[in-house]
């Protein structure tokens, strides 16, 4: 486990240092939240950040200038289900999931920003402090690592875990959930309460299979979160409606996020995550100082 561990963090530092650098590294738009002054408009400022009240008194466009946090408070709600037990790419949606974490950690890590992280399983919920350092970050790791794979038939708790993230209540900072949001969208309204007081990151974990099925004939499909077993022929017809309602209930999950007002990002066991989440940083950055692709 050291070794798998060593060579993730040399992956996630040896493909991202140097390449994000900026105030908190992009995973959250904008330079701070504390307000700072007001200036004259430019072309190319993002809108979102007009003065209103100055622009009515002057009578010339304003946008008002943030302040960076000088420190970072991060939590990650780490779903560690029985649903994430499963992959058929590269790796499974587990190990993806801890390997978001550890993107996190370091996309985050430096200058007193502190870490903590809440782990579920779907039986039992494990929280561990906010600290910082490059130490503590693996630490951290190590724990999500060593979490023991529920048993089939365990059913995960999403709003449980994002409502441990909530309470008890904490200085705003950065909450990110790391979920394969499969199973009963219930998760709104504690995510919405979490989006009250801090920026929000949903990553989403999706394996292939998930949206769709493969032509192999009959095959014994097995839901690990309820041990329901079915025995299915994947015929053509099956296999749209399949891929139909995959698809239908990845759509509701991206426009819950978005009402919630949650970045979403999407990593896939059979992508380049890291260089997902460099284009999700980019894109980000992008976006915020108004300029275009």
């Amino acid at each position: 486990m050291h070794a798998a561990l060593r060579s993730l963090e040399l992956t996630v530092r040896g493909r991202l240092d140097g390449l994000l650098q900026g105030n908190h590294l992009g995973l959250v738009p904008g330079p701070g939240t504390d307000p700072g002054e007001a200036r004259p408009y430019q072309p190319g400022d993002d809108v979102r950040r007009m003065d209103w009240a100055v622009t009515a008194r002057t009578t010339e466009p304003h946008i008002r200038e943030t302040i960076a946090d000088r420190e970072l408070e991060t939590w990650v709600a780490l779903d560690l289900s029985a649903s994430l037990d499963f992959g058929t790419a590269a790796c499974t949606k587990r190990e993806l999931a801890v390997a978001g974490l550890a993107a996190v950690g370091h996309l985050t890590a430096g200058g007193g920003n502190r870490l903590g992280a809440v782990i579920s399983d779907g039986r039992e919920t494990t929280r561990l402090p906010a600290r910082g350092g490059g130490d503590y970050v693996r630490a951290v790791l190590r724990r999500a690592a060593r979490t023991p794979h529920p048993p089939e038939g365990t059913e995960g708790k999403l709003a449980s875990l994002v409502e441990a993230l909530r309470r008890p209540p904490r200085r705003r900072g950065l909450a990110v959930v790391v979920s394969d949001f499969l199973g009963e969208i219930d998760w709104q309204r504690p995510l919405r309460g979490l989006a009250a007081g801090h920026s929000v990151l949903a990553v989403e974990i999706v394996d292939p299979r998930d949206v769709e099925l493969p032509e192999v004939g009959t095959v014994l499909l097995s839901d690990p979160e309820t041990g329901k077993q079915r025995e299915v022929t994947t015929t053509p017809v099956l296999r749209r409606e399949f891929a139909a309602a995959a698809s239908a209930h990845r759509e509701r999950v991206a426009a819950e996020l978005r009402r919630v007002g949650a970045a979403h990002l999407v990593l896939r066991t059979d992508s380049d995550w890291v260089a997902d989440i460099v284009r999700f940083v980019v894109a980000r950055k992008r976006g915020w100082s108004g300029g275009g692709a």
